[in-house]
């Protein structure tokens, strides 16, 4: 029979006998689904010409409104096994999507144990497994009990792993339950989440994952309670944690391979009174890149901060909030002054990601090897330039100074709500307010806007009463702005990927003979709008005007200014 939907192919045309012979790999069972991989057919093209050939309508699930009403009573085990889908009635008959009309043994199945006369229609598979886990939830299929064939996994683990043999431990390492977790990590990066949150709570577990900056609940199973333990047992094992400490904080890394790309997870798990929460930080590196003209920076940031980022000593910057891109931009200015001339030495906690060419330093509280302490030992192997991940103390931003007052450009991230605040923040943790004017070349504060999904924005023409107080209406000049809609393609949100917003301070003489004198924020930000200074506010209007995000999100991440 698959044999036959292979010469359906050729007979159509779809495929030449040559890309015909090409597609048999020993099993016959595949040939269409090799033609469809190597890109001689889309499965669309292919199951349309199998459909119309067998008599059966070709479904698109994509703009299909399914009745869930079907699944009442519908066998899950041909769901998951055999890929069927129920997508509604017609006619008194239930409809049936599959995408191999011509395996008739499930849809008897199906027939028998709903009563019901069964319709199939004939639709993609990648759009019926994409059904299966918006209305049944990630690692449903797992919950049934159907575990993949060992070598048909599509996440393997890069490090070893050891158990201590308790029951826990062996519940933990059972193939429903790994599977289970598998599935959680691999939607994950497939979704481009950054974060995956599994909270414990009085109702069962939750899963949510943090995507562009929002955390989006996940549909799960009901049944996914019973393995709680389990999956947060096999999580820790994973991390290399203790499994039978459940009373005190623990953070752990994760090794992974999925899909071929190298996945690094970081792994944080706190005691709640429902049970532990866990939270991991999602690091794709093969989804990385660090390029300092990609991130969003408006054309007279980019010129200006390139020049900044290649001064001889100083101390350079970047400050804002947890998640607000600091450590990418930081990379991205490394590698863009990265030479065989220059030596770069970083010390980071934690490494996020290992850069050619630039040495790091990875810190170890524990046993001493603070920012403060590697940064001293750091100054003895000659470096041109040098990052500390964060000035946290005194004694960190005191060895930063001195470093840049020693020929050195200091690159560093403070947490201060816009770019004025690292002066008063330097100056609180003790540093003398003459040194933070003298080091301090220029401050960089920042945020993450998330951008319009292109496929579905819809531009609409505004009043100036509509509009923030604070927007440039006079700028607009008749141009229409943008609002999120929502569609397939970027899962009904509206948005897809984030790109930055800037507010960059030089320090001039006026900015430094401020700091000196202890100025309040409020004055060195006043006097740096003065001279030019575009703030993150102005910054995120600007993006809003070229169509890229919404006023909607500029109103969520950043805040009015009265100047």
């Amino acid at each position: 029979m698959i044999m036959h939907a292979a010469e359906i192919l050729r007979r159509r045309g779809l495929l030449t006998p040559q890309q015909l012979e090409q597609s048999r790999n020993g099993d016959p069972s595949s040939i269409v689904d090799t033609a469809v991989s190597l890109g001689y057919v889309s499965a669309r093209e292919a199951l349309t010409a199998i459909a119309d050939e067998v008599g059966l309508d070709f479904v698109d699930l994509r703009t299909y409104d399914v009745d869930l009403s079907a699944l009442e009573g519908f066998p899950q085990k041909l769901i998951y096994r055999h890929a069927l889908f129920p997508i509604g009635w017609a006619d008194g008959e239930l409809r049936v999507a599959t995408a191999d009309p011509f395996d008739l043994y499930p849809l008897d199945e199906a027939c028998a144990a709903t009563g019901k006369t069964v319709t199939p229609v004939v639709a993609e598979r990648a759009e019926i497994n994409r059904l299966v886990k918006k209305h049944l939830g990630v690692g449903s299929e797992t919950i049934e009990g159907l575990v993949a064939a060992a070598g048909d996994e599509e996440i393997e683990l890069l490090e070893s792993i050891e158990t201590d043999g308790s029951e826990l431990s062996e519940m933990a390492q059972e193939a429903s339950v790994v599977r289970l977790v598998n599935e959680i990590l691999t939607e994950a990066v497939d979704s481009r989440a950054s974060d995956i949150h599994i909270e414990s709570q009085s109702d069962g577990l939750v899963v949510r994952y943090r995507i562009d900056g929002i955390l989006h609940p996940q549909p799960v199973p009901p049944e996914i309670n019973r393995f709680q333990a389990a999956i947060i047992s096999r999580l820790k094992i994973m991390a290399r944690l203790n499994i039978a400490e459940k009373r005190l904080p623990q953070d752990g890394r994760i090794r992974l391979r999925v899909h071929g790309r190298e996945v690094d997870i970081r792994l944080s798990v706190i005691p709640m009174i429902h049970g532990e929460g866990l939270v991991m930080r999602v690091l794709d590196k093969s989804s990385m890149v660090f390029d300092l003209k990609g991130l969003g920076m408006s054309e007279a940031i980019y010129d200006r901060f390139s020049q900044l980022i290649r001064t001889p000593h100083g101390i350079v910057l970047v400050t804002g909030p947890t998640g607000s891109g600091k450590t990418t931009t930081l990379y991205s200015s490394l590698l863009e002054i990265r030479s065989p001339e220059n030596k770069i030495i970083t010390t980071e906690d934690p490494v996020e990601y290992q850069l050619d060419g630039i040495n790091q330093i990875q810190v170890h509280a524990k046993i001493g090897l603070t920012f403060a302490a590697s940064l001293r030992s750091i100054l003895r192997h000659d470096p041109d330039v040098v990052l500390v991940g964060e000035i946290r103390d005194l004694e960190t931003a005191e060895n930063a100074t001195q470093a840049s007052l020693t020929g050195h450009l200091v690159f560093s991230t403070l947490h201060t709500n816009d770019a004025a605040g690292a002066f008063t923040r330097m100056a609180d943790m003790g540093v003398e307010p003459f040194l933070v004017a003298g080091t301090v070349e220029a401050v960089m504060a920042q945020r993450l806007l998330r951008r319009l999904c292109p496929h579905c924005k819809e531009s609409y023409q505004p009043t100036e009463d509509e509009l923030p107080k604070d927007f440039p209406f006079a700028e607009l000049e008749g141009r229409p702005l943008y609002r999120s809609v929502g569609c397939r393609e970027c899962r009904n949100v509206g948005y897809s990927g984030r790109l930055g917003i800037y507010e960059l301070l030089v320090s001039s003489e006026a900015i430094r003979e401020l700091a000196q004198e202890r100025a309040s924020s409020w004055d060195i930000r006043r006097a740096a709008v003065a001279e030019g200074m575009r703030t993150l506010r102005m910054d995120a209007w600007d993006k809003t005007l070229v169509g890229v995000t919404s006023i909607d999100e500029v109103l969520r991440v950043t805040k009015g200014e009265a100047l």
